[in-house]
């Protein structure tokens, strides 16, 4: 089989690539009229960079994997990081100790800082800081590394007081109550920028069942599924079976709608096994897609980008388990990470174009890992679904793969902070009201002082290894 070493589509632009010398960056200049987020420069302050993780997802603690490798290798020269914890029971805390809690990786308790919260409205991009409340006595940061904590009490909050504005959200966080529009859409309104998708990318690609409807409707090839909501379980069991069994047949997988990371996910080979399957997905959710097994090679592309993304060159999973289940992703060893897949370039080039067609169906934006399954008999690609925070842990294929390209894990984190404050900036220059007057009455206003680099991401392909494309390559 002839083997993709490389390949590169019509793209005018690899991510990371130099900007066009006569055209202003997109997001606006910064704030001493260059581009590109401030730091790094004599008398430049750092980007404060609020790194969320934990929350109410069964994906807390993969959370907390992602967030500690983010935080350890984020450019300290150019940002400052702000860990913000999310508890179980989705209080936000300040940690007192950063460093301590994510090396632990127990899960985020109230204990461990003080409680914060988010404020809508024209103090944009701030968060309160609640002294005394149930996370703590109001001591602060601590050793989290946010700095100044402190400042003018805010008025109708006794005992509160603001954090230093934040530039930018890193979100870290995956399942629900984070990777599904929720945060999305409380950071919209306290007008924070934020890495990653917006309210309806994240959440639509999160709700597997809407994704692969809307994926069809797109003409992507998907596996066959069915999706069953738990009011018709509860009240039609038998007749829940006898669909799948006929539509779908032996094996089959249940998978709750909305998780990630393979939890509760269920390889079912008989009636029995369905049962207990389907009765485990619907633990965590109210909707779990059915879909048909296929004996395939599971392969992943990386997407980059906001509205003319690019595509990675695939990698392969090889699981040493049945299936590439929670312990196999987040296991030393529990699967073999192919970079890059050993595929005929028709194909790979193939892969990229319908991962960049899945990113745009439903309007993600910065990142995404789109998932295939090639079947073995027959050679024919489907789409398996696309994550739009995907893990960030060291084993994790999204930043595997654009470090294959010559983009580094730093510079990856860089280049999707530039792109969030890109994507802030087209935003805050958008209109909110109808009435007299030729500007825009948003936030217009301060995009100019979060304005990204010129950093290009035309549609295409990145290069492989040997041609790296990226931001420092």
């Amino acid at each position: 089989m002839e083997e993709q070493a490389a390949a590169r589509g019509p793209s005018t632009g690899a991510p990371g690539a130099g900007p066009d010398p006569g055209r202003e960056p997109e997001g606006g200049p910064g704030p001493d009229g260059g581009a590109g987020p401030r730091g790094g420069g004599a008398g430049r302050r750092r980007l404060r960079v609020g790194i969320l993780f934990g929350g109410r997802s069964g994906e807390h603690e993969v959370s907390l994997m992602s967030a500690r490798s983010v935080y350890r290798a984020i450019d300290r020269e150019r940002f400052e990081p702000v860990p913000i914890g999310i508890t179980r029971a989705g209080q936000w805390i300040l940690p007192r100790d950063a460093e301590a809690l994510l090396e632990a990786g127990r899960g985020v308790e109230p204990a461990d800082g003080v409680p914060l919260a988010v404020v809508p409205g024209p103090e944009g991009r701030r968060l309160l800081v609640l002294d005394g409340g149930p996370g703590g006595d109001g001591a602060g940061a601590g050793s989290s590394g946010t700095g100044d904590a402190g400042g003018a009490g805010a008025a109708g909050a006794p005992g509160g007081r603001w954090l230093e504005p934040l530039d930018v959200v890193f979100p870290v966080l995956h399942g629900t109550f984070g990777e599904d529009g929720t945060v999305q859409g409380l950071l919209e309104l306290a007008g924070i920028p934020y890495v990653g998708a917006g309210v309806l990318g994240s959440a639509v690609g999160m709700d597997k069942a809407v994704m692969k409807e809307l994926f069809r409707a797109r003409g992507l090839p998907v596996v066959p599924f069915l999706v069953v909501t738990a009011a018709r379980w509860r009240r039609e069991p038998a007749a829940v079976i006898d669909e799948i069994e006929g539509a779908l047949g032996y094996p089959c997988f249940t998978k709750p709608a909305n998780l990630g990371s393979s939890v509760a996910i269920r390889r079912c080979r008989d009636r029995r096994q369905l049962e207990a399957g389907l009765a485990e997905a619907f633990a965590y959710d109210r909707k779990v897609v059915v879909e048909r097994g296929v004996d395939a090679r599971e392969l992943e592309i990386s997407v980059l980008g906001n509205d003319e993304p690019v595509a990675s060159l695939p990698g392969e999973i090889r699981p040493r388990a049945e299936f590439y289940t929670y312990e196999a992703k987040y296991t030393e060893g529990g699967a073999e990470l192919i970079v890059p897949a050993s595929l005929p370039p028709r194909l790979v080039a193939e892969m990229q174009r319908l991962a960049v067609a899945a990113f745009q169906a439903i309007d993600a934006a910065g990142l995404a890992r789109v998932d295939f399954f090639l079947e073995r008999a027959t050679g024919r690609l489907l789409v398996n679904e696309i994550n739009t925070i995907p893990g960030f842990t060291a084993l994790s294929m999204y930043p595997k793969l654009w470090e294959a390209a010559g983009l580094s894990y730093r510079d990856l984190i860089t280049r999707l902070i530039e792109l969030a404050l890109e994507r802030h900036g087209e935003r805050a220059r958008l209109r909110t009201s109808y009435g007299d007057g030729d500007g825009a009455d948003g936030e217009g206003a301060e995009a100019g002082d979060h304005g990204a680099g010129a950093v290009g991401d035309g549609t295409g392909t990145a290069g492989g290894a040997g041609d790296p494309g990226g931001p420092g390559a």
